[in-house]
């Protein structure tokens, strides 16, 4: 059983369809023994799949800082509901409490969460599992972009490879769960972690 953070979004303006995946993200969850970290939203996505989560027997945790509460709807069902102060310490908690990492499709929050927990991997500052659910294409841009980077030298191929890209929701649980069991962390080079270090301090 391992505690699987979920990334995706809050937005009320979706097709249904990305809610509709995020249930069914929620439902295997379940089904698989393993628990749900999420934003501690109750709106569309983030909602249905703590919902589903719930309905099908998985613990879940939500964080939440008190700014988004009324915002985002606070998901009163979570058998943990944690309120913190800002986002920073929403995604430090968030971080703390996974076991491994899933990003479904969502917005500029998705986005940057999948972003910095990608990049933390490459680095070598934790070696859990990280893997987004892309069934439509919608982060195909994004998979290009990176793809550019590599072949300027921006970006290591092993470190592009350090996210493991799915299609579905069996696809994407099997990669979580056979990368579990091979916890060994990245070694970054040093040009990567002096990019990724922030100046001005």
């Amino acid at each position: 059983m391992a505690s699987i953070c979920v990334y995706c979004s809050s937005s009320t303006a979706i097709d249904q369809l990305y809610v509709d995946l995020a249930a069914e993200v929620g439902t295997e969850l379940a089904r698989r023994g393993h628990r749900l970290v999420s934003g501690g939203g109750d709106l569309s996505c983030m909602g249905a799949v703590a919902r589903a989560a719930r309905a099908g027997g998985a613990h879940t945790t939500g964080v939440i800082p008190e700014a988004l509460l009324d915002l985002e709807v606070g998901d009163q069902d979570a058998d943990e509901l944690l309120v913190v102060d800002d986002m920073r310490t929403r995604k430090g908690l968030m971080d703390a409490r996974s076991d491994a990492f899933l990003t479904l499709p969502g917005g500029l929050g998705t986005l940057e969460e999948l972003l910095e927990v990608w990049v933390a991997r490459f680095l070598g500052m934790h070696a859990k599992p990280v893997v987004a659910l892309d069934p439509d294409g919608l982060f195909a841009p994004l998979r290009e972009q990176v793809q550019i980077l590599v072949d300027k030298g921006f970006v290591r191929r092993e470190s592009a490879e350090a996210l493991t890209w799915a299609a579905t929701v069996t696809e994407a649980f099997d990669a979580v769960e056979a990368q579990l069991l091979d916890s060994t962390p990245m070694a970054p080079h040093a040009d990567e972690a002096l990019e990724a270090e922030p100046t001005g301090s």
